[in-house]
């Protein structure tokens, strides 16, 4: 295995994903300057983290690559010595590359004390491993990946930890009418709901940052945030439509809902035999917390209600719940309220440490 280091090598290892998403009808492009930051141990995202980046070649060509990540901020939250393996991308037919790199991973997380490593939720929105609808493309941050990962990962003794399912809606009059209702009707029990754009920029991302660190702060597998971190994320999507599409609900002057809205940026999709892409590939990004004293009031409706209301003036024909929890149903229910269906399904892997084996 080889370690990454220097520039050109780290822009090598960034740009791999899009040699692995090469045979696709439509991806996402690589995007170093979001993932540069945790590999060089710079900006907000790195603060209480050590990674090590890791990638196997043949010919002097990478096949597979890996991050190693130790996340104290994770450890001291949820008190479990648990390594995470982010940015994971391999070629097909590589499962002995593969079990090498990560063997090597996970060796360099048990010299560091972790008992654990997970793959697929972690550190720089690693997200979880698309297990079907493998030839649509997701709404951006989501991974999109080969078949052939599961088999290469549970070569690499990993086992399934959690399952995840992606939620999308067709817009139709009716939906409309129906969050118009949402919205009015958690203004008519005294809630005001707002875009960021419309809240004053000297407390917008602290507000929000209140709302999504105590919603999310016993989620599983959320690791807390810094509002620099918050401050960084919303200046890259706030010029992009993030204000517009984002909300805040307040309770009188407590800020107790928030959504993480990314508005459709299918544009940037890379195409390689041209594909057109369907209106339900063109979507939004959407997170959504509320706070739970304001929970059961019609918050969680009302937020996600305002935000795809702001998407459709954009033009949207679908729109996204995003990804929920298999077990999380508060949230799956209030995806089925907005009318949302489940179009995607998604995994988190595991491999314990401890004990274990250093070879196979």
């Amino acid at each position: 295995m080889d370690e990454v280091a220097g520039d050109d090598e780290l822009a090598e290892f960034c740009l791999f994903a899009d040699r692995v998403n090469g045979p696709r009808p439509a991806y996402w492009p690589a995007m170093p300057d979001l993932q540069l930051p945790l590999l060089k141990g710079e900006g907000p995202v790195s603060v209480g983290r050590r990674s090590k980046p890791l990638v196997a070649r043949s010919a002097g060509e990478i096949v597979a690559r890996a991050v190693a990540v130790v996340d104290e901020r994770y450890i001291d939250h949820w008190d479990e010595r648990l390594g995470h393996v982010v940015m994971f991308e391999a070629l097909p037919d590589t499962v002995e590359a593969v079990r090498a790199l990560l063997d090597a991973a996970c060796d360099w997380l048990r010299g560091q004390g972790m008992v654990a490593a997970r793959t697929g939720h972690g550190p720089g929105f690693d997200m979880p491993y698309l297990m079907d609808a493998y030839d649509s493309l997701p709404p951006m941050s989501l991974r999109q990946n080969p078949d052939y990962f599961h088999t290469l990962l549970k070569e690499a003794r990993f086992e399934v930890e959690k399952g995840w399912v992606d939620y999308k809606i067709a817009v139709t009059p009716e939906r409309l009418g129906l969050w118009e209702h949402m919205v009015a009707g958690a203004e008519a029990g005294g809630f005001r709901i707002d875009r960021l754009a419309d809240v004053d920029e000297a407390v917008r991302v602290e507000h929000f940052a209140i709302v999504w660190e105590e919603a999310f702060a016993r989620h599983w597998g959320v690791t807390p945030q810094s509002t620099a971190e918050w401050h960084e994320l919303f200046g890259s999507i706030g010029p992009i439509g993030g204000w517009d599409v984002s909300v805040l609900a307040y309770d009188g002057l407590e800020p107790v809902g928030a959504v993480l809205g990314i508005p459709d940026l299918s544009m940037m999709a890379i195409r390689p035999g041209g594909r057109e892409l369907r209106p339900d590939e063109r979507l939004n990004l959407l997170g959504i917390g509320v706070r739970e004293a304001a929970r059961g009031r019609g918050v969680n409706l009302a937020i996600a209600a305002r935000s795809y209301l702001e998407q459709v003036k954009r033009g949207n024909t679908h729109v996204s719940y995003t990804m929920v929890l298999d077990d999380n149903w508060p949230s799956r229910r209030t995806a089925e309220k907005l009318g949302g269906r489940v179009c995607g399904n998604y995994l988190v892997y595991r491999r314990r440490l401890e004990g274990e084996p250093r070879s196979l």
